[in-house]
């Protein structure tokens, strides 16, 4: 299954030539996957903040195929690759008629800076998304 956040490059998101700035793909790729948390796993990050909990990113990878620019919406896709006992593996992609890029990253899930197993009922939902 794919989850879909679509999200338009405003200037904010553009160095002066009109393109996306690289390190603000980062803060779009940030959003879909905290809304994947909140929307497939049922947990939002106020909600892990609350309870000293977080999906912090140990690992990244980025393939940049092509430039956005200013106007543009991108459709980003995010698909879980693994789910192990305390992390999980996403791929991002940004597409608009082709891909633009691909973010591959490892998200632990921790409380108390600790990783901690998911909670049963976060990895249920994330497991019934995957097999959907």
């Amino acid at each position: 299954m794919m989850y879909h956040r679509p999200i338009q490059i405003e200037f904010n998101h553009c160095d002066p030539a009109g393109i996306v700035f690289f390190p603000r793909f980062y803060e779009m790729v940030s959003s879909v996957c905290e809304n994947f948390h909140k929307d497939i796993g049922g947990l939002s990050y106020a909600q892990m903040m609350a309870a000293q909990q977080g999906v912090p990113t140990v690992r990244v990878e980025t393939d940049f195929h092509a430039p956005v620019r200013l106007g543009q919406t991108l459709d980003f896709r995010l698909e879980v690759t693994r789910l192990g006992r305390s992390s999980i593996t996403l791929v991002v992609t940004g597409w608009t008629d082709h891909k633009h890029l691909t973010v591959t990253m490892t998200q632990a899930f921790v409380e108390g800076l600790k990783a901690r197993s998911w909670p049963d009922d976060v990895r249920a939902r994330i497991e019934a998304f995957r097999a959907a």
